[in-house]
């Protein structure tokens, strides 16, 4: 059974300052979820499942898509506020997505294989996918036994601003013991350090592995998640700006021994649009990347 690719893109990317999910940024409108989409056939993955806002469906659909018919089958599902388990209730004034891995939950209706999930907006690149589709493909018929794509820091950074990415310690087997979300995170004087939560400077190791949401999980991840989002409700109800991330349903899942996460390690290089500014240089690394024969001109 080929896993499935779960493509996280009902962000509005506040800082990006629009649906970057759309911006053609390859030489022929290529969006990054073109290339990830791509590489995913490549990895050997057999389906794609986009979740997505209602509101930008007819847009999503003729512009995204419909380039993948006759390459890989295609599902959408969709991310709203008001999709919470019975008996709960969206509170008034809310309007702050539920967060990661409640994009996550949307998923657990279409997905009935391992699956991987990924941002919309990451260029992940070709190794990391080659790598999560194998990984995927060995852990059918089993639970309990996830993965994640553990990049090298030095390879995560923007030139535009500083970051925030999951940092995470491992054990001698490579397995995740846990990933804490760090933010600010940026090269200053040739380190990279961020800030901790008592104003403490901590300078990480160039290939120390971070988390960009890049993850591997077995259908029974679904059950888990929907079960302690019932927990994070009932605590965080009241915080209008609370989010269900996918790190803190990993870390209970990690730290409560009932699943194991593999830390897969790739050479790829990731990069992004966090910041408007970041736009050029995507393009330019994209274009790189064609001209060293690692993509063609047109991908579909």
């Amino acid at each position: 059974m080929k896993p499935t690719l779960f493509v996280l893109a009902a962000g509005m990317g506040s800082r990006y300052g629009g649906l970057k999910q759309l911006d053609g940024l390859g030489p022929n409108g290529e969006t990054i979820m073109d290339y990830s989409v791509f590489d995913a056939i490549r990895g050997g993955f057999g389906k794609v499942v986009f979740v997505i806002r209602k509101d930008f469906e007819e847009d999503f659909r003729s512009k995204i898509l419909s380039k993948y018919e006759n390459h890989i089958p295609v599902e959408v599902t969709f991310q709203s506020l008001d999709k919470l388990p019975e008996g709960f209730k969206c509170p008034e004034g809310r309007t702050k997505p539920w967060g990661t891995n409640h994009a996550v939950l949307m998923g657990k209706d279409v997905i009935n294989e391992p699956f991987a999930v990924i941002n919309a907006d990451d260029f992940y690149g070709r190794d990391s996918f080659a790598i999560l589709g194998k990984e995927l493909t060995n852990t059918a018929g089993r639970k309990n036994e996830y993965c994640m794509v553990g990049f090298r820091v030095g390879n995560t950074l923007s030139e535009s601003g500083s970051v925030a990415r999951g940092v995470c310690e491992t054990n001698t087997d490579s397995y995740l013991t846990t990933v804490v979300e760090r933010t600010a995170i940026e090269r200053v004087d040739g380190d990279i350090q961020f800030t901790d939560g008592n104003g403490e400077k901590i300078i990480l190791n160039e290939n120390a592995p971070v988390s960009m949401n890049m993850w591997g999980f077995t259908p029974d991840y679904f059950e888990y998640s929907e079960e302690y989002f019932k927990e994070f409700l009932r605590e965080n109800m009241d915080n209008l700006k609370s989010e269900y991330f996918i790190p803190l349903m990993v870390n209970e899942l990690v730290t409560k021994n009932i699943a194991r996460v593999k830390v897969l390690d790739t050479t790829s290089k990731w990069f992004g649009v966090t910041y408007a500014n970041d736009r050029q240089g995507v393009v330019d690394k994209i274009q790189a990347l064609i001209d060293a024969g690692e993509y063609p001109e047109k991908l579909f």
